[in-house]
């Protein structure tokens, strides 16, 4: 997954507006404006759209985790200027408060099977010998389980165009 298309769930997700989007970067530590956001919320086959850097979407997500958990006492946190797909899930834990039932639960709207012992592998340091490396397809359903919890699954749409085709009887 790319960063564009992470940060366009997660602004769908949470429905946030430019206003929020800029308020987000801002508590991560970065200055942001409604030009930026629009860049990197087109599609990759617009030729405005611009590159959104691991840098940018780690402000990003501290400033979810900030809005979400709080601020810390001290420094905002430097964003990391190279992310992988188990940082990101990470940040994504941390700002949700969610613990690995939570996850679990998640993967399961997105019809994905997933063990405590995957999910908590996630989360090991690099070096540890069961450590495991977040795949694409990993942060995919769990995004796709995140936007069912906060926005409804599309099979709940379609009953609802159903009821409204219906005739009256």
């Amino acid at each position: 997954m790319n960063n564009n298309d992470i940060l366009r769930r997660i602004r769908y997700i949470f429905d946030y507006g430019d206003d929020k989007m800029i308020k987000l970067f801002k508590q991560g530590g970065k200055e942001v404006t409604r030009t930026q956001i629009s860049d990197w919320m087109k599609k990759e086959d617009d030729p405005d759209q611009k590159s959104f850097y691991d840098v940018d979407l780690a402000a990003f997500l501290n400033g979810l985790i900030i809005k979400h958990r709080g601020k810390k006492d001290g420094e905002t946190p430097k964003p990391e200027k190279k992310l992988n797909n188990n940082i990101i899930f990470r940040k994504l834990k941390i700002a949700l408060n969610m613990r690995d039932e939570d996850i679990i639960q998640t993967f399961d709207l997105a019809k994905f099977e997933v063990s405590k012992h995957e999910v908590s592998a996630f989360f090991r340091k690099p070096t540890q010998k069961q450590y495991r490396l977040c795949k694409d397809q990993f942060l995919r359903n769990f995004l796709q389980g995140l936007q069912i919890k906060y926005r409804g699954s599309n099979e709940d749409e379609k009953s609802d165009d159903a009821q409204k085709q219906k005739p009256a009887t």
